[in-house]
């Protein structure tokens, strides 16, 4: 069986024609097949309209988050819910072109257990996203070694692979990122970025700026060791600059200097502040991990297959 995970949120205008496009394609594909759908916390109608979906087509089960817990965690639910032999994770606005599916299962059914779509360019971008996007993948690459330039959140995964991402116990996650980490067998294919036909997407530069942070600090310790290296710098300069300031006092050279002074003290203040936030953006991680709350709570669930979980149960 076929798994489909869709995470969505305020999409009352699209969702029908996706879910149809969705099941216009896997109706083409031998076997059985489920689609998941996880509602974001929507404020709008969205729920009514999937669980009218749900009503009508057996092979749909929705699920409802209590509250807006964010798209990673919305994809993590997915992959927990899911059932299928492979699982693909998609885009409910159809910027993940459905008709890719066909090739990602067939190469799914010739050995490689990940299948990656990647976009061939970023559709219609303003110059500071495009250029944000470069350096969050180029930062991201110097920091763990995962080239994920044009990745997306289209995905096939084999079950086991499945398996192991749902399985990881950290709260805060980066989805790209976890799944360039269990490794695998894997191959990409390529698409065009089509534009979106309604509504906008729920990603506000705020919220695409705390996902970087959450990607950099998840998979590299590097900027930890950066405040290191800047003090070893500054540990240098100071010596340099100690020695030369004793020679001009023996030769009665020495001079006001109040400048050099103040800029010194900004340079060195600003840095200790910047190591400082590093360091708390660490321990903010630690510390939501040990508080150990639950990535999301499901607060309904919908479609004549259910899961064991009962509504409304921690997940």
């Amino acid at each position: 069986m076929l798994s489909v995970v869709i995470p969505v949120y305020n999409e009352e205008k699209q969702i029908e024609k996706t879910i149809a496009e969705v099941k216009g394609v896997l109706a083409g594909i031998p076997g059985d097949y489920e689609i998941i759908i996880i509602d974001d916390g929507s404020a709008d109608n969205t729920w009514e309209i999937l669980k009218e979906l749900a009503d009508k087509n057996p092979e749909i089960r929705a699920y409802r988050f209590s509250r807006n817990f964010g798209k990673e965690a919305a994809l993590m639910a997915g992959l927990s819910k899911a059932k299928g032999d492979a699982c693909i994770t998609m885009d409910a606005d159809l910027q993940h072109p459905p008709g890719l599916i066909p090739e990602m299962v067939s190469l799914w059914k010739q050995g490689y257990e990940v299948v990656e779509a990647v976009k061939k360019g970023r559709g219609r971008e303003n110059t500071l996203s495009s250029v944000s996007a470069f350096l969050f993948y180029r930062i991201m690459y110097r920091l763990s070694g995962y080239n994920l330039e044009n990745a997306s959140d289209f995905k096939l995964m084999d079950r086991k692979v499945v398996r192991e991402i749902a399985g990881m116990p950290e709260r805060e996650t980066f989805f790209r990122g976890l799944a360039a980490w269990v490794g695998y067998r894997r191959k990409e294919v390529y698409f065009s970025v089509p534009e979106r036909e309604t509504g906008k997407s729920g990603w506000s530069k705020l919220k695409l700026f705390r996902l970087a942070i959450t990607a950099f600090t998840s998979f590299s310790s590097l900027p930890l060791q950066f405040v290191t290296f800047i003090g070893i710098i500054f540990l240098i300069g100071s010596f340099i600059l100690g020695i030369q300031t004793l020679v001009m006092k023996i030769k009665g050279w020495a001079i006001g200097g109040f400048t050099t002074v103040i800029l010194l003290l900004l340079i060195i203040g600003s840095c200790l502040m910047i190591s400082l936030g590093m360091i708390g953006i660490y321990i903010a991680r630690i510390y939501n991990e040990v508080k150990a709350r639950p990535r999301y709570i499901i607060s309904e669930e919908y479609g004549k297959d259910k899961s064991s979980n009962k509504p409304g149960e921690k997940q």
